[in-house]
């Protein structure tokens, strides 16, 4: 049944449009110069909120690199392109990278020169990453942050389209992700409530906590007037 899909979805369910959009959003490489300049640009002039996300985020990030990597190596799931022929979309060289969406992709079927290159399937880098941006953007901002949603949910599936993971491994990486956002976000707000209590009580008067935001303003005395002098 899963090998149905992926075919459904990597070889039938194609077209030109769809062949450059899902290329081009699964290629990090393209977006990366974006990314470091808007979170860049949260922690300069950014609220406590936005540099409390860029912040948690990035360290998030580097520890989802770490645990799926070893994650790939125990696991040594083969990708779809290791034990069969996928078809595969290769975007053509630019400089600056950017400047790739602009030309038609290369569409090829791996061969036997393929069944060595890449590591193993599961879990897919891609897929956790977005997911873990995905529950940051929706616990920080509830309001809008859903919608990275629609970003994270793509990125999983142009990584079937591109003949890259098999179905499972994006589903299974996206619960993988939100589960593990939600771990270390909880580590990260207890570690600010000790720590900040302690050396930056007034900061923390003013955020109790990492996602929350400002803390209430106290109540006014019985009787008292916003007029009075």
């Amino acid at each position: 049944m899963e090998q149905s899909l992926f075919h459904l979805i990597n070889q039938q369910w194609t077209s030109p449009a769809l062949d450059l959009f899902m290329a081009g959003l699964s290629d990090s490489q393209i977006w990366r110069p974006f990314l470091i300049a808007i979170g860049i640009g949260a922690l300069i002039f950014g609220g406590f909120k936005a540099r409390a996300l860029v912040i948690c985020l990035g360290i998030s990030l580097a520890i989802a690199g770490l645990v799926t990597s070893a994650l790939k190596s125990s696991v040594a799931r083969h990708r779809p392109k290791h034990v069969q022929t996928v078809r595969m979309v290769q975007l053509q060289k630019a400089r600056p990278k950017f400047f790739t969406l602009f030309k038609k992709p290369t569409i090829r079927f791996s061969d036997s020169s393929d069944r060595t290159r890449s590591g193993p399937s599961f879990p897919s880098g891609h897929t956790v990453n977005n997911a873990i941006a995905a529950t940051y953007f929706t616990l920080f901002y509830r309001r809008r942050g859903w919608l990275y949603w629609f970003v994270a949910l793509a990125v999983g599936y142009s990584r079937i389209y591109l003949g890259a993971h098999w179905p499972t491994d994006v589903v299974a990486t996206l619960f993988l992700g939100i589960g593990g956002a939600l771990l270390l976000l909880s580590f990260f707000e207890l570690i600010w409530r000790i720590a900040a209590r302690k050396w930056m009580p007034d900061v923390f008067a003013r955020h109790p906590s990492l996602i929350v935001g400002h803390a209430s303003s106290p109540p006014r005395r019985a009787g008292g007037s916003r007029y009075s002098t």
